[in-house]
């Protein structure tokens, strides 16, 4: 009998590439990335060629040159003199800044919302879904533009502040509302601080072991730990003991009226502050919704269920509803917080200072370099998506419901 051995091997032809099932597909994929190069390489021929032809050519060097432009809001110190490097910086910090507030308080509104959506109450549910309504479809330069001409004309102005004025401060007489800005109180540091500061870092991280510990016990014996009562303890305590050991290195400058403006303390912009509400409303609403349909995608046996063990609404939802929903909101909440981070673009309607003003606006009209600018640009923003977007997968992998 004949070993299958024997039999001749099938010899490869030129045609089965395209003919056969088993290197059909590869042969499509490198022929797409073969045009695609070409493509490419044609797209960056045309851009040099074109770019010689009006004296130019591909150059980083403008973003060490002088910037000879202020930035009304920074995070870190900036003047005219500094480069145009460093002006994209302020503007980058400016948007990541926005960006992580909206999405903090975009979240925590939307989630608010989008809970009450399903009230029982027919009063509150219906004035939840008139806000949703509103909200999302109004473009979101409208409402830029609207918080902040409530921020410039409906506040008063620095001199309404003096004695006999229309005006007061706030929060014992340390926050001050004004049409040029909130002036609110800076804090001081002074030798000494760092150890402050690091009592709160290590604080914070106890509380997210704390909870971690809290959450295992629950799943394995059912027993609930005082989380928030122990969080605050492990924040207030060992922070407020290391701030008076070290002698109180942390002081706060209040604002006070002088000449025609607040001096000392910080000041608040409104273009930031009508950026961040006007981002923040604005994502909510869609946030909202992807909550509502997050806890009306879990079963409504779960909520039987729970009443039926004798649990409590509030306890049903943070316990029972929320964990399951979780799954269902992750993703599309990951586009919203995308979005938000995207849309901070509009900045430059109401003068706050961002990345697109300083390094895609001001910086480019100054320099000629257009190409380069929106280049450095976008690469910011693909990574800043991509660092968004890593992070939430990674959170959205540990409460995705696991298979055995």
């Amino acid at each position: 009998m004949a070993d299958i051995s024997d039999h001749p091997r099938e010899t490869f032809r030129i045609s089965m590439l395209l003919y056969d099932a088993r290197y059909r597909s590869l042969t499509i994929q490198v022929v797409a990335a073969m045009l695609i190069m070409l493509f490419l390489a044609q797209l960056v021929d045309n851009t040099v060629t074109n770019l010689a032809v009006l004296g130019k050519d591909i150059s980083f060097s403008f973003l060490w040159s002088t910037a000879g432009y202020d930035i009304n809001q920074q995070i870190i110190p900036f003047t005219s003199q500094d480069t145009h490097a460093r002006a994209a910086l302020v503007g980058i910090l400016n948007t990541l800044l926005v960006a992580v507030l909206g999405c903090i308080l975009a979240t925590v509104i939307g989630v608010f919302a989008g809970v009450l959506r399903l009230s029982k109450n027919w009063l509150v549910a219906r004035v939840m879904t008139f806000y949703v309504e509103c909200m999302r479809n109004t473009p979101l330069l409208i409402w830029i533009l609207i918080v902040f001409a409530v921020m410039t004309e409906a506040t008063p102005q620095p001199r309404d502040f003096r004695e006999g004025g229309t005006a007061a401060m706030v929060f014992a007489d340390s926050v001050a509302v004004t049409n040029r800005g909130v002036f609110i109180p800076r804090p001081i540091w002074a030798d000494g601080s760092g150890i402050v500061v690091a009592f709160l870092i290590l604080s914070i991280i106890g509380i997210f072991v704390l909870r971690y510990v809290a959450r295992k016990r629950q799943e394995d014996t059912g027993q609930q730990l005082p989380v928030l009562r122990l969080s605050l303890a492990m924040l207030i305590v060992p922070v407020t003991l290391a701030f008076f050991a070290v002698g109180r290195p942390i002081t706060l400058e209040y604002p006070e009226l002088g000449g025609f403006n607040f001096e000392g303390g910080l000041q608040v912009r409104n273009s930031f502050i009508a950026l961040w509400l006007a981002l923040s409303l604005y994502t909510s609403a869609f946030i909202a919704e992807i909550v509502r349909s997050g806890i009306l995608a879990v079963s409504k046996g779960q909520t039987e269920a729970a009443f039926a063990l004798g649990m409590q609404p509030n306890r049903t939802m943070q316990l029972i509803i929320l964990p399951q929903a979780l799954r269902v909101i992750i993703p599309p909440l990951i586009s919203q917080f995308l979005n938000l981070t995207k849309n901070s673009s509009l900045a430059l309607a109401v003068g706050y200072m961002d990345a697109r003003s300083t390094l895609g606006g001001i910086t480019v009209n100054q320099t000629g370099r257009e190409l380069e600018g929106i280049l450095l640009l976008g690469i910011f923003y693909l990574i800043t998506s991509l660092i968004i977007s890593s992070a939430m997968n990674f959170y959205n992998s540990g409460v995705k419901l696991k298979e055995r």
